[in-house]
């Protein structure tokens, strides 16, 4: 694999890790700053929205330009917006830092994953997105565990602070090792775009996604709490655990991409089938130590399969003229996903039957996303044995 495609990789770790950091940051948060839990993980579903709108948004305006300029670009925003959450004095700022931080996100995933495909031979474009996310599944490894074990020693503030120097780091790396491509061709008219984003095929794939990684977040979102509560660990043996949960992504990451290079149709249903089970056994392993444990890194595995498949489809749906902003869109829809999640979560614990039930609440929802997946298929056969 080229060594630019690695540059996307440390600028994905470093997105990586400001998305999913405050997860293993909810308690010291909500003490810190006065609010409850379901609040506090309301900074994951803000970030999730975030993404949501900015995805769109910043792919129109930067669609002229070349786009290595435009992931240094991003990548600023996202150093800014994790300097401000350091520092600030309430929740309401905390928040908005966090959404300013996620308008760089969906954008650089999107085009991120163009520039990813553009570096390998068709054969390996599956693959280059997985290597590509793997800065993700990182992350979640080993940046969300330091991150925690550096919030609970030094505060929640420390692990901002060091979020945005990975975020000068990403800076430079992509700046050194992407080449640079000044040559860009007139982007396609934005009729034509939206044009791509009204097919039936494209509509199911975001849709597919959103429920892919909902029914993750309902549980990742509040895993520290499941953990401690559920599974009765201290506080201190969380980071260990979400090392566990990441290495599990790492390896179904590159699972999927490898799987969805082969026979995307059969990796797309493979892997939502499996998140589907894992999630409804995790809801009784997460009641037993060893249980968690394992719950805990078959949940990653499950979860981050997924990614490659979801990806794919809708850029095999999108064609070339609207690669770009369907790229985008369905980084926006994961976290549209994840925002769902987390509210969806929030209430199962707010509002009953309670944390226990979270895990078995939150499998209906890839369950759902298998079944439109089906359908999905089972249409575009169809279409192709009439034409």
């Amino acid at each position: 694999m080229p060594l630019a495609l690695y540059a996307l990789t440390v600028g994905a770790f470093g997105i990586g890790v400001t998305e999913f950091v405050i997860m293993g940051l909810l308690l010291q948060v909500s003490a810190d700053l006065g609010v409850s839990i379901p609040t506090a993980g309301l900074l994951m579903t803000g970030y999730a929205l975030g993404v949501f709108v900015g995805a769109p948004i910043l792919t129109i305006a930067t669609r002229r330009l070349p786009r290595k300029t435009t992931l240094l670009v991003l990548m600023a925003i996202f150093t800014l917006g994790n300097a401000v959450a350091a520092i600030a004095p309430s929740y309401g700022l905390l928040l908005a830092a966090r959404i300013i931080t996620a308008l760089a996100h969906g954008t650089f995933f999107g085009v991120g994953s163009l520039v990813a495909v553009s570096l390998v031979p068709p054969q390996r474009k599956a693959s280059a997105i997985a290597i590509m996310f793997t800065g993700l599944t990182l992350a979640t490894l080993l940046g969300v565990p330091f991150g925690s074990w550096l919030g609970l020693a030094y505060g929640w503030r420390a692990t901002f602070w060091a979020v945005a120097a990975i975020g000068l780091l990403a800076l430079v790396v992509l700046a050194v090792l992407v080449p640079r491509d000044d040559s860009v061709a007139e982007p396609v008219a934005l009729r034509e775009e939206f044009a791509v984003l009204a097919r039936p095929q494209v509509q199911m794939g975001l849709l597919m996604t959103v429920l892919g990684f909902g029914g993750v977040f309902a549980v990742f979102t509040y895993i520290q709490p499941i953990l401690t509560e559920l599974a009765g660990f201290s506080k201190e043996a969380v980071s260990p655990i979400l090392l566990v949960f990441g290495a599990g992504l790492v390896g179904g990451n590159l699972v999927g991409g490898r799987w969805a290079d082969k026979a995307l149709a059969p990796a797309l249903l493979g892997t939502l089938a499996i998140l589907t089970l894992v999630m409804a056994a995790s809801a009784f392993g997460f009641h037993d130590r060893i249980g968690a444990v394992v719950a805990a890194f078959a949940l990653g595995a499950a979860a981050f399969a997924t990614v490659a498949p979801l990806q794919m489809r809708v850029l095999q749906q999108a064609g070339g003229a609207g690669q770009g902003l369907a790229s985008s869109l369905n980084i926006a829809a994961f976290n549209l996903g994840n925002a769902f999640g987390a509210w969806l979560g929030g209430a199962v614990i707010a509002h009953g039957p309670g944390l226990s039930a979270v895990p078995l609440v939150a499998a209906v929802v890839p369950l759902s996303a298998l079944a439109l997946a089906a359908v999905s298929l089972s249409v575009e056969r169809r279409q192709l044995q009439a034409a």
